[in-house]
């Protein structure tokens, strides 16, 4: 019989992170494009309703959008540039809590409250979507650092605040006052402020750990 050549059955380190950076960024194009799409969803019912946490998370899944996308275009820098992008996302992740704050205090003035119904069942389907957008994102949220980390921390602080959103629009039903929805809005912001600082922290420590030029 002759010579047979011996098949190489394992895989290097460097094909073995190529092939799990291509995994997250298929799967962070996909969460990117669920959040775009949901975004349209509640912004509109948003406006309808006036409700401002429904605002705060649309808002939220426009943000989302712009995380997961620069964790797709990011994912395969370096470690000191993706420290950089994950500064970025900090600021970033910071938008709603702004806009919250913003959002909130025109509601106090005017504490007109949102129907329930709508507001319940817009935040049953944005959980939903982010509860799907944190399975899909767990398995990579030791990846690429500050950046996989922080579009994981997003999906599931979303999920949380959704949890927050549905009790608002039960609440509202009883109590015919805009202060539960003015709450869950304002969680959303608190939540959303202390994921930018976990993320802040974990680029800082990117950079440190990089090679200097």
């Amino acid at each position: 019989m002759g010579h047979r050549r011996g098949v190489r059955l394992t895989t290097s380190p460097v094909e073995a992170e190529d092939g799990r950076t291509a995994a997250l960024r298929r799967t962070v194009l996909l969460v990117a494009l669920l959040n775009l799409a949901y975004f349209g969803v509640e912004a509109a019912v948003a406006g309808l309703i006036g409700s401002v946490s429904l605002l705060a998370d649309s808002i939220d899944f426009l943000e989302d959008t712009s995380i997961n996308l620069l964790v797709f275009v990011a994912s395969a820098w370096s470690l000191r540039n993706r420290s950089r992008a994950g500064t970025v996302l900090a600021a970033l992740i910071l938008v709603p809590t702004v806009t919250t704050l913003w959002t909130a205090g025109a509601k106090i003035l005017d504490p007109a409250p949102p129907d329930a119904a709508p507001l319940t069942l817009t935040a049953a389907g944005a959980l939903a979507v982010n509860l799907l957008c944190a399975v899909l994102l767990a398995r990579h949220r030791r990846q690429a650092g500050s950046l996989a980390r922080g579009a994981w921390l997003s999906a599931r602080n979303d999920a949380l605040a959704n949890i927050a959103m549905i009790g608002a629009g039960l609440l509202t039903i009883p109590l015919a006052s805009a202060w539960p929805d003015i709450a869950a809005g304002l969680g959303i912001g608190l939540l959303n402020a202390g994921a930018a600082w976990e993320v802040r922290r974990a680029a800082r420590a990117e950079r440190s750990e990089a090679p200097r030029a």
